[in-house]
């Protein structure tokens, strides 16, 4: 991918310390500390442009969410989403640090990280994570290329160690072939799966789904969004085989 972006982004995320990550390494472990709390986290790989993850964390202020990209631009179009998810002013005088940082602290559940998710187990220990979305990832259609695609046995046993007891994979994309490939992965390594969606929104739109901007660009041009659950956790698992007891019982 190719961003094209204004002069002055590095800085412009720099000045934004109370809501960009630059330096995810140093908080390897450390998550709950920056947060200053120990609320579930939920991770996005590969957020695009933040319409997902700014959603999600107004929505649920008692998860602590980080949207993860590799790139300056995006990381800049989704601090801008956060504010405007959040009902802040998005024409702050991006110099002055102070006052800037005084509205970000008001979004005390939203880190936007750079960083190249192929390093992920290096920015978040074992078990720090609780959820993990991957809407719309690079299909990478090209078979030489499946080592790329997030949902390959290699992300995958990155993705056990950093997912705690509780751990789940959520997966949404438009992409047949990813999908096929992603439900092969997921049961070649023997991880349980639930609620697959070939046509997500055969019957329309959830008012409480949360879409990304790709998503609403999909459905809106009549295409099937696939999407599954992944269970990696033991409690997670123990959960989902409770309540298919109790539903037969």
């Amino acid at each position: 991918m190719r961003l094209r972006g204004r002069k002055g982004i590095r800085e412009d995320i720099e000045r934004q310390k109370e809501l960009v990550v630059l330096n995810a390494r140093d908080y390897k472990g450390k998550w709950a500390e920056l947060f200053g709390n120990d609320k579930p986290i939920y991770a996005e790989l590969g957020m695009g442009k933040g319409r997902f993850i700014s959603q999600m964390s107004r929505l649920y202020p008692d998860i602590n969410f980080i949207g993860v990209d590799m790139y300056d631009e995006l990381i800049r179009k989704a601090s801008e989403k956060a504010k405007m998810a959040h009902g802040l002013d998005t024409g702050v005088d991006a110099e002055d640090e102070e006052t800037a940082a005084n509205e970000l602290i008001q979004i005390p559940n939203l880190r936007l990280m750079l960083f190249n998710i192929e390093q992920i187990e290096e920015a978040f220990a074992e078990g720090e994570l609780e959820r993990i979305f991957l809407n719309f990832s690079d299909p990478w259609p090209k078979k030489k290329h499946s080592r790329r695609r997030l949902t390959h046995p290699g992300f995958l046993a990155k993705y056990q160690q950093i997912l705690n007891d509780k751990g789940e994979i959520h997966l949404k994309t438009d992409s047949q072939s990813l999908f096929e490939f992603s439900l092969n992965s997921f049961a070649d390594t023997g991880l349980r799966m639930r609620n697959i969606s070939l046509n997500l929104h055969a019957e329309g739109i959830h008012p409480d789904h949360v879409m990304t901007e790709y998503e609403t660009k999909f459905a809106g041009q009549g295409m099937n969004i696939h999407r599954c659950e992944v269970l990696v956790g033991e409690q997670a698992l123990a959960a989902h085989l409770e309540n298919l007891r109790k539903e037969q019982a």
